[in-house]
């Protein structure tokens, strides 16, 4: 898997994309924070006639060189999108639907329940958390009690270290995975299969979950775009908020 170790010193996304060749490019899309904004909890999130209309577009204009790489299960990325997106990996990777409808899941660690066991007791002792159970991964929120942050990161991490499982930190979440593909790797999954094969890779996305696929993108030649504030980044550019991505897409449909 990719190294996504980010020096402090690492350039900040701060310049507009140009705007994006349809003709020549493959399309990899992070939903939450990306094409939807965060909300305080996952299920809050739904469908969008706007937002859907436009992914079902591109991925017909694109001739379906358009995938989304997303934290989600792809049951859940489906309902949120309506199943505009033929392409999908979800839990950051450990389940991908290629572009033949073939799924290519990822086992579940044999641990996980006991890791499942451990979190259920700690969130239930901390007013505000919310413990996330998805196909061979956990995610512990703590949008809801952010002062929580440094003890959900520090369980986090002796669990990790006791039963060999990956820690995955993202905004105001923790979550513990399976060993396994991330997003990077979905996206040189797709790269390789022929109706991507020899486009521009494109990655938008907004949290550290992100940076494989970014640095994937820029290893075959493309770019990635950062989502939200400037930050140390391995993406090239970046847009304000899902609005300014809708748009900046919406633009390159016309």
């Amino acid at each position: 898997m990719l190294q996504t170790e980010l020096d402090p010193q690492s350039p900040l996304a701060g310049t507009l994309p140009p705007r994006l060749d349809l003709d020549r490019c493959a399309l990899f899309l992070d939903l939450d924070g990306t094409l939807a904004n965060i909300e305080p909890t996952p299920d809050a999130v739904g469908p969008d006639s706007r937002r859907n209309t436009l992914i079902a577009r591109l991925a017909r204009r694109l001739d379906g060189r358009l995938a989304v790489l997303s934290g989600r299960t792809i049951a859940e990325i489906d309902r949120i999108l309506d199943a505009a997106a033929h392409c999908v990996a979800g839990v950051h990777g450990l389940q991908r639907r290629t572009a033949d409808a073939v799924r290519v899941d990822q086992p579940a660690h044999p641990m996980l329940d006991t890791a499942d066991g451990m979190l259920t007791s700690f969130a239930a002792s901390h007013r505000g958390l919310l413990l996330e159970r998805k196909p061979g991964a956990l995610a512990l929120h703590y949008r809801g009690h952010p002062p929580a942050e440094e003890a959900c990161l520090e369980l986090a991490h002796r669990i990790s270290a006791a039963y060999g499982l990956t820690v995955q930190e993202g905004q105001m979440v923790v979550e513990l995975r399976t060993p396994g593909p991330d997003k990077g790797d979905a996206l040189l999954a797709f790269m390789a299969e022929p109706g991507f094969g020899g486009m521009v890779p494109v990655m938008i996305g907004d949290d550290l979950t992100d940076e494989h696929a970014f640095i994937a993108a820029d290893s075959l030649g493309g770019f990635g775009i950062l989502v939200g504030d400037a930050r140390p980044t391995a993406a090239r550019y970046r847009l304000q908020d899902p609005d300014a991505v809708l748009a900046w897409l919406e633009e390159a449909g016309r």
